[in-house]
């Protein structure tokens, strides 16, 4: 049989930068200064144009082991010959100094031999804008300069500098040391400066965790996935990204490459529920800090998504490159900030709402909370009744989604919760009248003949989105409609136990070929809402076996053999596992539920 295509790669970074390492051992994807920055190492799409840094035995033929030091985001590559063997640890120093997250821009590299004499080739050679530059490079006592970039790119080794510079075999007899860094070169000694940062990141992931809250089902699961969303923000404006790649095909000669290196207003609300699920609040408040930073006066639409500095424009360009597996085009940036798609406004009230109604918040700026309300109620008004690109960002259909107005009514509805908290009645009063448009928009959406609700008005195709109906509780759980619609929306979209298609109509570039791995969560979620808690369990545990060899998931499955697509790894399908795995949770811990 032949094996399924799978993301053979681990994730590393602080919240400053990330980077993808191949069980090959190299480094083949990392952009600075910032997560939507050219990447300096990019072989994932640029092939030989996309710079190398691997650590490859002499040897062909090996054999890899590749994973997490527990409960961390360290990465170990273990690389076997019959001869001999050697362990790559990879991280992104992390840890708390001086009362703030010290989080710099350095990518560290320890390599240990454990068994015979390793025989090893050490190639390090970045690249710029995209690959069309290739740096210039100057030698030192002990490290190697690389010119070309807004600031200095520097390797500091401790390895025989000549053997890197011309990239040539040597035997490796005891522990080494690389620390790659951008901006400020490391001045320290790197034996004792990298086995220090090493043990205070151990230590910093492993505190981290034991603050998460986590119910005693799918630890394992959730903890990774837990471990991989918190590397997703971008720390220093608390934008929080959709996925570090970008151009990764949803199924192979698709043309659905896609940049995900961006904020979707979406995308942060589920990945704040998710933080919120496990206890961990200092997310959202960050990401309150990333809003005030988007204009959001007057008329002026709130885009869908923003850069990771906040800047609106995120122009979509085709690069010269090979793509991945030879998949075009290569885009970079992504026209899906010009969409209308009007869910963002009750998305946005719905991800700051706990700062509000939560007694452990104490420090929400009043004034600022009322000019955020109105502002966003001013806009669910005036796109009320507009039909839009929807969450999926069809490009040439446009419609009044149900999952729109879905959370236009959500979003009122916590616009209505926020403005009692503060005793502005206007505004609660505002808000419910909206509350009652969208409903009237949703009852348009029925479909009395299939007892269910419609990707949109006017329409009879089902969309796996209207999930959130039943878990937004706009049908109650408990109701026949609840367990209708959720029958209609398996007898169309789902394949399996629960892998679940986003629509099965044709949009721009024809009829979707794989799953949609949020779907299929939602899908999870749902079956827990409704009492099917057994089922949720089967389809969750299946869903779970779609990860690589360190947990990570795709954004997309093939259902026919199982195959990772799309943007890797995906945030959507992390949120979608830590979420399912939290309502699960809460089934279980009901009587009925006890040993």
């Amino acid at each position: 049989m032949q094996k399924r295509h799978t993301y053979d790669f681990g994730l590393i970074g602080n919240c400053a930068y990330l980077a993808l390492i191949g069980k090959d051992t190299n480094i083949s994807w990392m952009c600075l200064p910032r997560f939507d920055s050219s990447f300096i190492f990019g072989s994932l799409i640029g092939g030989d144009k996309g710079g190398e840094f691997s650590i490859k035995p002499t040897n062909e033929n090996f054999e890899v082991d590749q994973h997490y030091i527990q409960n961390t985001n360290v990465l170990e590559t273990i690389v076997s010959t019959g001869d001999y063997s050697y362990k790559i640890t990879d991280f992104a120093p992390r840890f708390l100094q001086y009362d703030r997250s010290y989080k710099p821009q350095m990518l560290i590299r320890i390599v240990e031999p454990l068994k015979g004499i390793p025989q090893i080739r050490v190639v390090c050679d970045p690249v710029g804008n995209y690959g069309k530059e290739r740096l210039r490079r100057e030698s030192g006592s002990s490290h190697i300069s690389f010119f070309g970039l807004p600031e200095t790119l520097r390797l500091t080794t401790d390895f025989p500098l000549n053997m890197v510079v011309d990239s040539r075999p040597f035997a490796l007899t005891n522990t080494k040391y690389m620390v790659l860094t951008y901006g400020s070169p490391l001045e320290a000694e790197i034996h004792e400066t990298s086995e220090n940062f090493l043990r205070k990141t151990t230590n910093y992931w492993r505190t981290w965790i034991k603050s998460t809250s986590i119910g005693m089902h799918y630890q394992k699961e959730v903890i990774r996935s837990s471990l991989a969303l918190k590397i997703h923000q971008f720390e220093d404006t608390g934008a929080i990204i959709a996925s570090p790649t970008m151009s990764l095909p949803e199924s192979p000669n698709s043309t659905r490459n896609w940049d995900y290196r961006y904020c979707w207003m979406r995308d942060t609300y589920y990945t704040l529920t998710a933080f919120n699920n496990i206890g961990h609040f200092e997310a959202m408040e960050k990401y309150a800090l990333y809003l005030t930073n988007i204009p959001m006066q007057g008329k002026e639409r709130i885009q869908p998504l923003y850069n990771v500095v906040g800047e609106s424009t995120i122009t979509e360009k085709e690069l010269d490159l090979p793509g991945y597996m030879g998949n075009q085009p290569v885009r970079m940036g992504n026209d899906a900030y010009t969409h209308i798609q009007n869910d963002v406004y009750g998305q946005i009230l719905l991800a700051i709402l706990p700062l509000f109604v939560d007694n452990r918040f104490a420090n929400i700026e009043k004034r600022q909370s009322i000019y955020l309300l109105e502002t966003i109620l001013e806009k669910i008004e005036f796109t009320m009744d507009e039909a839009d690109a929807g969450l999926w960002e069809f490009r040439n259909l446009k419609q009044k989604h149900a999952y729109t107005h879905l959370f236009q009514w959500a979003g009122s509805h916590a616009a209505c919760k926020i403005a009692k908290q503060m005793g502005e009645k206007k505004l609660e009063v505002k808000a419910k009248e909206l509350l009652n448009r969208a409903d009237a928009h949703l009852k348009n959406c029925y479909l009395s003949d299939r007892k269910a609700y419609a990707q949109a008005e006017g329409v009879t195709r089902m969309d796996s989105s209207t999930l959130q109906l039943i878990m937004m509780n706009y049908i109650p759980h408990n109701s026949q409609l609840a367990k209708d619609h959720l029958k209609a929306l398996e007898e169309d979209l789902r394949v399996g136990k629960g892998l679940f298609y986003r629509y099965k109509h044709a949009d721009d570039f024809g009829e979707p070929e794989t799953t949609f791995l949020i779907c299929a969560f939602w899908y999870v979620e749902a079956l827990a809402c409704v009492g099917r808690t057994e089922e949720a369990m089967e389809a969750f545990e299946e869903l779970a076996g779609y990860s690589n060899h360190v947990g990570l998931l795709s954004e997309d499955v093939d259902y026919k053999d199982g195959s990772m697509w799309g943007n890797f790894p995906q945030a959507y399908s992390h949120v979608g596992l830590v979420n399912a795995a939290y309502r699960i949770n809460n089934k279980l811990d009901k009587p009925n539920f006890l040993p």
